[in-house]
C-alpha cells in the first residue's frame, strides 16, 4: 500500500491478570443513545460465543499515528492490549495516513481490523453490500479543526487551497460538506471556489509553513501543530457543528470474517480499549508521553509531549462510537458527491460484545436508533 508506513511489528502476547481499577468511569459511554431496548444490536453471522479459544491467533490490526488514535498507541506500547488478548493471540500492527487506505488493505486481505474515521467505515460497507465489515467500537469523540492563515476568514475563503488528510477521509467529508454550507462549490478533482488538496498529516505540516495551502481541516495533534508551529488560527472547531458536541471520530472497523471466527479476541480487543482509555484518564502525564514515543515509533516523526498534551484537552476517549454521528456524515458524504445511498446502514453496527464489555465495567449500553 502507497500510505502504508513500512514499520510493521510483530510481538508475542503474554498472558497476565487484569487488574487496573475501573474507578474512572467513561462519563461519555453510551451518551450518544441512553434507550438500551436494543443495544445488543447483532448484525454479524452469528458471533454468540466469546469463550476463549486455545489455538493460535493472528491479529492483523491498523491504526494511525495520531492523538486521535490514543487508545491504540497507549493499548499497544504500554501493554494493555498484550494483557487483553491472551498469550495465543500474536498482534501485528499497520500504521496509515488515513482510512481510505486502511479499507484499501482490508479488501486486499492485509487487516482483520482497523482503527479509522466514520466515512471510510461506511465506505466500507457500502462497497461490500453490508458484508464485509462492522463498527463494534468507539476509541475517540472529537478532536478536528479547520486551522488557517490569520487573515482567511469564511467570508474570503473562494480561491484559497486547503488540505485534507486523504479524498473521501471523515476530515474530507467535513470540510467539503462546511463549506458547501457556506456557498462555496467543491469537486473530487480539485476545483471549484475552494481547491482541496489532498496531502499526508505531516507534509501539511510543512506546506502551511511554506505558504503553499491556506489552511487543512485534520485532527490532532496536526490541528495543534498548525496553530504552535505555523501560526495558524482555528476557523472551526467541528464539534460545534454537531449536537451536544459529540461526533465520532475514531471506531474500531473489524471484517465480519475475523468478528465470526474470533469473538472473544474482538472482545478482549475492546476491554483493552478501555483499559487503555482508564489508564489516559487515570495518569495522563505518563499516558502523554506513551502516545509521543509511540507516534515517533510509527510515523519516524518526533512529536513533543506538549503537543500531545495540549491535543488531549480536545479529544473525548470513549468507548461510545455515537451512532447518530456516522449516520449523519453518511449524509453528508452523499450530498458532497463522496458516496451513493447505502440501504440499511444501521446494519454496519454490531454492539453486542462492546455491551458485553461496558456491562463488566459498570457502564450504559450504547444502542443504535
Amino acid at each position: 500500500m502507497e500510505d502504508l508506513v513500512k514499520s510493521r511489528r510483530r510481538f508475542g502476547l503474554i498472558s497476565l491478570a487484569l487488574t487496573l481499577s475501573l474507578a474512572l468511569v467513561l462519563a461519555a459511554c453510551g451518551g450518544d443513545d441512553d434507550d438500551s431496548s436494543n443495544a445488543a444490536n447483532t448484525t454479524a453471522g452469528g458471533n454468540s460465543s466469546t469463550t476463549p479459544s486455545s489455538d493460535p491467533v493472528t491479529l492483523r490490526l491498523g491504526y494511525f499515528a495520531n492523538t486521535t488514535h490514543a487508545p491504540t498507541i497507549v493499548g499497544i506500547e504500554h501493554g494493555e492490549f498484550a494483557k487483553a488478548l491472551g498469550d495465543n493471540v500474536t498482534l501485528e500492527t499497520s500504521v496509515f495516513n488515513a482510512g481510505p487506505a486502511a479499507v484499501e488493505a482490508i479488501f486486499g486481505g492485509a487487516l482483520d481490523a482497523s482503527f479509522v474515521g466514520p466515512n471510510p467505515s461506511i465506505n466500507a460497507y457500502a462497497q461490500s453490500n453490508g458484508s464485509a465489515v462492522r463498527v463494534v467500537s468507539g476509541t475517540a469523540s472529537g478532536g478536528a479543526y479547520l486551522v488557517v492563515k490569520p487573515d482567511v476568514t469564511a467570508a474570503n475563503l473562494k480561491g484559497k487551497t486547503l488540505a485534507t488528510p486523504q479524498l473521501g477521509n471523515t476530515q474530507d467529508v467535513a470540510l467539503r460538506t462546511w463549506l458547501k454550507s457556506k456557498g462555496y462549490e467543491t469537486n473530487t478533482a480539485g476545483g471549484g471556489d475552494v481547491k482541496i488538496l489532498p496531502q499526508d498529516n505531516s507534509q501539511t505540516i510543512d506546506t502551511f509553513k511554506a505558504g503553499q495551502i491556506d489552511g487543512a481541516w485534520v485532527p490532532e495533534p496536526y490541528a495543534t501543530r498548525l496553530v504552535t508551529e505555523g501560526g495558524g488560527k482555528i476557523l472551526v472547531d467541528e464539534k460545534d457543528l454537531w449536537p451536544n458536541g459529540k461526533y465520532v471520530t475514531t471506531n474500531l472497523l473489524v471484517t465480519t470474517k475475523f468478528l465470526d471466527a474470533h469473538p472473544d479476541v474482538v472482545k478482549n480487543l475492546i476491554a483493552g480499549i478501555g483499559k487503555s482509555i482508564d489508564y489516559i484518564k487515570a495518569s495522563p502525564a505518563d499516558a502523554e508521553k506513551v502516545v509521543a514515543d509511540g507516534i515517533q515509533k510509527a510515523s519516524g516523526k518526533p512529536i513533543a509531549a506538549n503537543l500531545v498534551e495540549a491535543s488531549f484537552k480536545n479529544i473525548d476517549f470513549t468507548l461510545d462510537p455515537v451512532p447518530s454521528s456516522l449516520i449523519k456524515g453518511a449524509a453528508n458524504a452523499q450530498a458532497v458527491g463522496l458516496l451513493q445511498p447505502v440501504s440499511n446502514l444501521k446494519g454496519i453496527y454490531d454492539l453486542k460484545l462492546l455491551n458485553e464489555v461496558l456491562k463488566d465495567r459498570g457502564e450504559t449500553a450504547v444502542a443504535v436508533k
